[in-house]
């Protein structure tokens, strides 16, 4: 399919998660194996049927924007500092920055900004 994923994710146990899913509507598993598969283009395709993803998800998926398609990671970067400032209780002016600037080095140094991301989830506590 498509290239080795070059700092790809470990993928996550296949939990079952309580999803508001009305019928027609992608449950999470699938849409979670689809995120651990790095398959962004049926993430895109099923966009209107997928269940609300945790914010984790959704970092997992800024990461596929750079790594299949690079032009349109701003937007989902933008999607997810958006999420973060809004949905994570107690976050900082600074977590906000420090996120913005870990997104901002996520294409050029991977690893690094992953970690800085994840590890403001943790501190905050965010889903």
């Amino acid at each position: 399919m498509g290239a080795a994923r070059p700092y790809s994710f470990v993928p996550r146990s296949r939990e079952h998660v309580s999803v508001s899913s009305g019928s027609g509507r992608i449950p999470y598993v699938r849409a979670r194996a689809a995120i651990d598969a790095g398959n962004l283009h049926f993430l895109v395709r099923n966009a209107s049927e997928l269940p609300r993803f945790r914010l984790s998800d959704a970092l997992d998926i800024c990461v596929l924007y750079v790594e299949r398609d690079i032009d349109r990671y701003e937007a989902a970067a933008i999607r997810w500092l958006t999420r973060f400032a809004n949905e994570v209780k107690g976050v900082s002016l600074a977590d906000i920055q420090a996120a913005a600037a870990a997104l901002d080095a996520l294409p050029e140094q991977p690893l690094t900004a992953l970690a800085q991301l994840k590890g403001l989830c943790r501190e905050r506590k965010a889903r």
